[in-house]
């Protein structure tokens, strides 16, 4: 029991300590970051003191937008401190395009960046240089002892109460090493949160990327589905469907030529060429369904055409395309439309249909709207 509480113990007393040298280093980085910054604003008041007020505006001004204008390389700093220091990736505002300073200036992202570089940075720059001093000074209390042994001797036997003093010393510098180790790593924390929401894009930014990441993504997918529904078709078409049309061309050939056959053998001829037709037709039409030839060589209008013409009912076409679509919009707008057509003959016992528009409501009647982007 004694050797758990001892342990324990031990654990919340050496918790801040483990690994802290990673958000001692990440905070003095961002401390001569941002000493680097308030040279840049204080370098005209060390050249010379401006006494009229166009100096002093000048003196104020011109390193303002100095810093200003090198909003960008700040963060991009402070995104490399981020991640090289503390391993966190902090996403870029700008999606990897980096804007120009002007531009990058009327952007809420840029005005996001200024507030960080500006205020919430130096504030926290501040605090960071006070926990150094605390690391810096609790050290030196802590080596008391060192230091007191180079006090000449005579000295310290005239002072015979330096011993408890630099106990007390010693204590207050553990003390303060405690402190400064947990205000390093809440600092660090408080560091990344802020930069966070003020470096990088904002949650609507983040969804907007998102949409356009799952958009690029689609279509990608389509174009592959595409793809391959091609490669499918060339391989039925070049492959399995001239396989069956030489089957039943040599069959046809055994019929005409083979007189001298038992009637079961060229009743079973027969049935084997009837068979070869049909499967040629059903693949054929499997082909036509994968991707019509029609739709590659005349387009989206005259392929759906032929499915109304097709359909066992009388379908009204309407089409207007200024431009071409793409080969994976007209794939997709042509199965749509074939689809629906053959639900309509199947389930809604329809006298009439017309291409395209999905409105359903109890009692019919159902109207079906497809909405396809037609750049070319």
């Amino acid at each position: 029991m004694h050797t758990t509480a001892t342990a324990r113990l031990r654990r919340v007393v050496t918790r801040p300590f483990p690994g802290i040298g990673r958000p001692v280093a990440f905070l003095a980085t961002g401390v001569l970051i941002q000493f680097g910054v308030l040279f840049v604003l204080a370098l005209p008041w060390t050249l010379f003191v401006p006494a009229a007020m166009w100096a002093v505006l000048l003196a104020v001004l011109v390193p303002s937008a100095a810093v200003v204008l090198a909003g960008p390389l700040l963060t991009g700093a402070q995104h490399g401190r981020f991640l090289n220091r503390l391993g966190v990736a902090v996403p870029s505002p700008d999606a990897g395009r980096r804007p120009g300073p002007l531009t990058w200036l009327r952007t809420p992202a840029g005005r996001r960046q200024l507030n960080y570089h500006l205020l919430k940075g130096p504030l926290l720059s501040l605090a960071a240089a006070l926990t150094l001093l605390t690391w810096a000074v609790s050290g030196a209390a802590v080596t008391v002892y060192g230091w007191i042994w180079l006090v000449p001797l005579d000295r310290r036997v005239d002072h015979p109460g330096y011993a408890t003093w630099a106990a007390c010393v010693t204590a207050a510098g553990l003390a303060g090493l405690y402190a400064a180790a947990w205000l390093s790593g809440a600092l660090s924390r408080l560091d990344v949160r802020v930069a966070t929401v003020l470096l990088g894009p904002s949650r609507e930014e983040q969804l907007a990327r998102r949409v356009d990441d799952l958009t690029e993504s689609r279509a990608g997918l389509v174009d592959a589905v595409d793809a391959e529904r091609r490669r499918i078709e060339r391989d039925l078409h070049d492959g399995a469907q001239q396989r069956l049309v030489s089957l039943a061309v040599t069959l046809g050939l055994a019929r005409a030529t083979l007189d001298d056959l038992p009637e079961d053998a060229r009743r079973v001829l027969d049935e084997a060429h009837r068979e070869a037709k049909e499967a040629i037709e059903e693949l054929s039409g499997l082909v036509r369904g994968l991707h019509p030839a029609v739709l590659e060589d005349r387009g989206l209008d005259a392929a759906i055409s032929g499915v109304a013409a097709r359909a066992p009912l009388p379908v009204r076409v309407r089409a207007d395309l200024p431009s071409r679509p793409s080969p994976t919009t007209e794939a997709v707008a042509y199965f749509v439309v074939s689809e629906a057509l053959r639900n309509v003959v199947k389930h809604a016992e329809a006298s009439r249909a017309e291409v395209l528009t999905v409105d359903s409501p109890v009692g019919g009647p159902t109207v079906m709207t497809v909405e396809l982007p037609c750049v070319p």
